[in-house]
């Protein structure tokens, strides 16, 4: 029996991996779920999978289905201690941390604590302080599964050459990855992105996601965040990193050996092969997807990305560079800058100038952000976000 705990059970991800383990069968248990605002969904869940423990982290959602969980159920706080406490839960075998943004971060960082094996789709915490939580996963003997499918893919070719709880022992016989994207909705697009509507960036051509990371997909700050996410779980250098647009989304990444050699995952557009490896690892169970069918297939296209039409690319990329806190700040600061365009107070092509202000106004630090520099940044830079919403000093930005 696997016992396995559900951080964001109503997203994208939680949805496909209860949809996994309902497939798997009885050996696999759940017995915590956390959600925030999808009530109806999440009392579903609760009545169908009668985990031990529950919570959301709103207190109007905690207020409308107190009265309604199952009674084997316990209901905790709306507070984050409430998912820091269920991520480290000593009966867990596995933790899914499919939450969005930088709530996620203290989550990990309990799991990891109690030594646990994290099936990480939440890619902010690796962007804010990936390089810190590489080696406290050593120190506690915890180990962090890629769940999103890029970096799954790699950490599946991989295989053999790494063991359990040091990704990088062995990836010195790794000449490049070939990091694949689909482009989002405009990769093809000739028309101005500046009067892309949030209705327009939401419509992924591949892949069905959580409207923020949808938007991160549009402008390319998902790769960018996938790229630094990588390259701190993998111990790679920039330099072995190399971003491809590849629309079809049927080579999910790949690795190229010194020798030439090279092992790309291939596969349909389905997130629920990669969590279903996380959830079986290191075994591999049916699938619950049609397979491939390379015939239909038939043609793979393979582009380099535009940096100068997508400039959240490159400010990842350069923030990563910077090290330090820039790292976080960059995720607090597209956080923000994405709820303010689905908001419609910003433009799309806004979202990076807004980033960009924060990152230039942002203190410099030596050395791999800590934990807690890193969560003292990203408060830092929301309010920074904020201020600069407020007195739109962001129009100002000159990329």
């Amino acid at each position: 029996m696997k016992n396995i705990v559900i951080l964001g059970s109503t997203g994208s991800i939680g949805t496909s991996s209860l949809d996994v383990i309902a497939r798997l069968g009885k050996e696999y248990r759940v017995i915590a779920l956390s959600a925030n605002n999808n009530t109806d969904l999440f009392l579903k869940q609760l009545h169908t999978f009668k985990p031990r423990f529950a919570a959301v982290l709103n207190p109007a959602s905690y207020e409308k289905i107190k009265d309604q969980v199952p009674a084997a159920t316990r209901l905790l706080p709306p507070e984050i201690e409430s998912l820091m406490f269920m991520a480290s839960l000593p009966s867990a075998d596995l933790v899914i941390n499919g939450v969005v943004g930088a709530v996620g971060f203290q989550p990990l960082v309990s799991a990891i604590k109690a030594g646990k094996t994290v099936a990480l789709a939440n890619k902010e915490p690796m962007v804010m302080a990936g390089k810190t939580l590489m080696k406290e996963c050593e120190r506690w003997e915890a180990a962090i599964l890629p769940v999103d499918s890029e970096p799954s893919a790699i950490f599946q070719c991989l295989a053999g050459l790494t063991d359990e709880y040091s990704y990088h022992r062995h990836t010195q016989d790794i000449s490049r990855v070939f990091l694949t994207a689909s482009g989002g909705p405009f990769a093809k697009r000739k028309a101005a992105l500046s009067t892309v509507t949030p209705a327009e960036a939401l419509n992924h051509p591949r892949w069905h996601m959580g409207k923020k990371i949808t938007i991160d997909s549009a402008t390319l700050m998902n790769k960018g965040f996938e790229s630094i996410e990588i390259m701190n779980l993998f111990n790679l250098p920039e330099e072995k990193v190399q971003i491809v647009i590849h629309p079809q989304s049927i080579v999910h990444s790949a690795v190229e050996f010194n020798d030439g050699a090279i092992l790309a995952q291939m596969g349909e557009p389905d997130m629920r092969v990669p969590i279903q490896y996380a959830i079986t690892y290191p075994h591999r169970a049916p699938g619950p997807v049609k397979k491939l069918n390379l015939f239909e297939a038939a043609k793979l296209e393979f582009f380099e990305p535009d940096f100068e039409r997508f400039p959240c690319l490159a400010l990842a990329l350069s923030a990563y560079r910077q090290g330090g806190i820039m790292p976080a700040v960059l995720s607090a600061a597209d956080e923000v800058a994405v709820d303010a365009f689905l908001k419609e107070q910003i433009k799309f092509t806004d979202i990076s100038k807004l980033i960009y202000t924060v990152l230039k106004g942002a203190p410099q630090t030596s050395g791999d952000a800590t934990l807690n520099q890193a969560l003292d940044a990203d408060a830092w830079a929301r309010e920074a976000a904020q201020a600069s919403l407020a007195d739109k000093t962001y129009k100002k930005a000159s990329i």
